[in-house]
């Protein structure tokens, strides 16, 4: 069995360039310069360049027994899709970087960059460039960067959010954060919806751009759940969130989650659950959202003033115990 340690760096990168050229044809007018030199480089025709970084821990942020290479490579693309979206822009181009125990196998390598690859292709954003090291015993480290355009639009701030905005979701709620729940009670991958949406979940991340030209004044991606990535806005804009618990439940709880997880469970999930990449955004009343092309917004709640007790997410006037992820304290 070939292993990393079988391999120098310049062999490795011949074998990995080829999966992410296929991928993605780099044209020369928007990359003028991609891998093989210290850099590379991308036009930028919008004036301004949005970067993002994200990464994944094996043993922390995926276990080998759930995931192959290839989910690995979608999931740790797909976040950064999804903050790219989340800043109303469109994704131009990705950098790898790899640190892995030399004793990884080079199959594992391979299907990681297939993943990687397969999301790049579907967002039309090239691998450019990137990073290789190796890490001790056990240890693999996968980063990716992510680079966007904004093409002309304003770039969409936490902090734009009004009194009197409607907030909305374009994509699931709870369903990553269910398919955990289901592989930590010993589901197999593949199992159900709920665990494939975990293990390589596809959020609309087109839809980013969307939201921008319809005027959202704030937008964030579900990342660490849906409660404490809108209590980011709300602290950013110095206003109140309060969402509809009957919305949350009938459009997102009820259906696979609820026949999964049971109603408690699943409402929670919904709330708090992570790693959905889904995006939330806060738009001036009267938006038509129903118009808005590609994958449909639903109306959940509404932006108010801030009152004596802060910033802060409500359902239904009340503070929910829907605490989610945090890379140091936990769930």
């Amino acid at each position: 069995m070939e292993r990393l340690r079988d391999l120098d760096e310049s062999a490795l990168l011949a074998r990995l360039f080829p999966l992410y050229e296929d991928a993605v044809p780099r044209s020369p007018q928007a990359v003028p310069v991609g891998p093989g030199d210290d850099a590379a480089v991308l036009a930028a025709p919008g004036g301004s360049v949005v970067a993002t970084t994200d990464g994944m821990v094996r043993g922390r942020d995926w276990r080998d027994e759930w995931s192959s290479g290839h989910d690995v490579g979608v999931k740790v693309t797909v976040q950064n899709l999804a903050d790219v979206a989340a800043m109303g822009a469109v994704p131009t181009g990705l950098l790898v970087s790899l640190v892995a125990d030399p004793d990884t196998e080079v199959s594992w390598a391979l299907d990681l960059a297939r993943g990687i690859a397969a999301t790049a292709a579907d967002a039309g954003a090239p691998v450019v460039g990137g990073d290789l090291s190796s890490g001790p015993a056990g240890v693999v480290v996968v980063t990716v960067t992510a680079l966007g355009d904004l093409r002309g639009r304003r770039p969409v701030l936490r902090s734009g959010a009004r009194a009197g905005d409607v907030v909305a979701v374009c994509g699931s709620l709870g369903r990553s954060g269910g398919g955990l729940v289901r592989l930590l009670a010993g589901a197999l991958p593949g199992a159900d919806e709920l665990v494939r949406a975990h293990l390589a979940p596809r959020p609309p991340w087109e839809s980013g751009p969307v939201a921008s030209d319809a005027g959202a004044s704030a937008l964030v991606d579900v990342s660490d759940g849906l409660v404490t990535d809108l209590g980011r806005v709300a602290r950013a804009s110095g206003v109140a969130v309060d969402l509809d618990g009957r919305v949350l439940r009938d459009r997102f709880a009820d259906g696979p989650l609820t026949a999964a997880l049971g109603t408690t469970e699943a409402l929670h999930q919904v709330l708090a659950g992570g790693e959905e990449h889904s995006l939330v955004g806060c738009f001036p009343a009267g938006t038509d959202l129903a118009a808005l092309p590609g994958e449909p917004w639903v109306v959940v709640g509404r932006v108010g003033e801030v009152g004596p007790a802060g910033p802060r997410v409500t359902v239904d006037g009340v503070v929910p115990d829907a605490r989610g992820w945090d890379h140091f304290a936990g769930p």
